[in-house]
């Protein structure tokens, strides 16, 4: 019973599609049995973020204006891989991108969705360890602010509410679980 679905789509209308989301409004009966909307919004990509952790436990954060809140950002390296591409590629790019850092060692730490209640994003996080430094080129959307910071300082940094970014957070707290269970 737990997994099957209460909800009865009636009608579904492409509302706006661009190369990287579409977006659905669905005429429903509810679980309740009531008539109503549900907009959906489709990712075409996957959410990757990386975490990299060098041998003195540091880590690198990317700063910047993040458009939809209006807002300054400090997070995570993180970008989008093809929905049927391998992750693990895009993440090597994304990190060389945006810090200029590859890497030789990567773990996967989390799958997640980023907003399940509108939205059938799916996040890969990994951390990336061994990591060799070189030349950034972030794409022309991005003005970016690499850091260099103690690991701990970047937790302290979630606890206090100055990293907000779901993926950031996810992957430093769980990181943080990891480390202390000397799994990383």
């Amino acid at each position: 019973m737990e997994n099957a679905n209460p909800w009865k789509t009636i009608e579904s209308n492409k509302i706006y599609e661009n190369n990287w989301i579409g977006l659905t409004e669905h005429q429903v009966i509810n679980p309740s049995g009531g008539k109503g909307i549900y907009g959906e919004v489709h990712f075409k990509n996957i959410a990757i973020g990386i975490l990299p952790l060098d041998e003195n436990l540091n880590t690198w954060l990317v700063g910047q204006y993040r458009f939809p809140i209006k807002a300054y950002s400090w997070e995570i390296p993180e970008g989008g891989g093809a929905l049927l591409g391998d992750p693990l590629d895009s993440a090597k790019r994304e990190l060389a991108e945006e810090t200029g850092l590859m890497a030789t060692e990567w773990i996967e730490i989390q799958r997640m969705h980023l907003s399940n209640s509108v939205s059938d994003e799916l996040a890969i996080i990994y951390v990336a360890k061994d990591l060799t430094p070189g030349v950034s080129s972030p794409e022309e959307t991005e003005q970016l602010v690499v850091k260099k910071l103690p690991f701990i300082d970047v937790y302290n940094m979630v606890i206090n509410g100055e990293i907000t970014d779901s993926m950031s957070v996810a992957a430093i707290l769980k990181t943080k679980i990891l480390l202390q269970e000397g799994h990383l």
